[in-house]
């Protein structure tokens, strides 16, 4: 399987958190904003 090479940016991810932690936000809204996390790099070293 290929892996995925794309990357959401500092401030993208940034605001995807704020989106998820937000209780008010649509299901639709959270959803976008789970992807968009999913695709940030992985801070742990291997």
């Amino acid at each position: 399987m290929a892996k995925n090479k794309e990357v959401t940016g500092k401030k993208a991810a940034s605001a995807a958190a704020k989106v998820l932690s937000n209780p008010k936000s649509s299901k639709a809204a959270k959803s976008a904003a789970a992807s968009a996390l999913t695709q940030r790099p992985d801070k742990r070293k291997r």
